[in-house]
């Protein structure tokens, strides 16, 4: 059961807008820092390794293991800092929609524990990060697979964005999932073993790019 849970989890269908966003990338393929196959992945390969594996991956280890341990004092101060570290309005905007949409998505199950229904119902509104890592603990998927699934679930998004903007074909993309999928074993193992001394979400370019998408002329995409 936990193996379908986790599909579910990671399923482009989960319905929570996260097509809706390109978190920056479409800013820098108008820039010019993103014009090929090549480039594409280096931007989505950086923000792996700097941005995400270096703070995201890490935070949502101690958030899950918050979840699984009953401590949801804990959970929330992670929730308090993951959403004071979003750099932009647009960013701040995404994980709350998104958290907010997890939310009403598993009260709409309908077999959701209900103790957990009330933990994640904190106001202004929940991060995605805090739902989604109360989901995977609360159906027993194991660390290293819900965060796997997470990190493949943003290479995916941010490679559609990719293949709209740039724009790519269809093997280019699944040439892009391959590469980054080799490096997610390295990126997860390293999370894992992080403690809180170790995070660092030091990437300039990227709040750079997020902030100049927030006055874009024409865009596709939220973020």
């Amino acid at each position: 059961m936990s193996l379908a849970r986790l599909l579910q989890l990671a399923s482009p269908a989960l319905p929570i807008g996260a097509y809706t966003y390109s978190q920056g990338f479409e800013w820098a393929v108008e820039s010019g820092a993103v014009k090929d196959e090549a480039s594409a992945l280096t931007w989505i390969g950086d923000q792996l390794e700097w941005n995400l594996g270096r703070y995201e991956a890490p935070l949502l280890v101690r958030m899950m293991e918050a979840w699984s341990a009953g401590d949801d004092d804990a959970a929330l101060e992670l929730d308090v800092e993951y959403l004071a570290m979003r750099e932009t309005a647009e960013l701040r905007a995404e994980t709350l929609q998104m958290g907010y949409s997890m939310q009403r998505l598993l009260h709409e199950l309908g077999d959701f524990p209900q103790p957990l229904l009330d933990a994640v119902a904190v106001s202004p509104a929940p991060t995605l990060a805090y739902v989604w890592t109360c989901a995977a603990a609360a159906w027993q998927i194991p660390l290293p697979d819900a965060l796997t699934a997470w990190l493949w679930n943003w290479a995916e998004n941010q490679t559609m964005a990719a293949l709209k903007t740039v724009p790519l074909g269809q093997a280019a993309g699944q040439r892009l999932l391959q590469e980054i999928g080799r490096r997610l074993p390295a990126v997860v193992e390293r999370a894992l073993a992080f403690t809180a001394a170790d995070y660092s979400n030091f990437a300039p370019g990227f709040a750079i790019a997020c902030c100049n998408h927030e006055t874009q002329y024409t865009r596709l995409f939220r973020s």
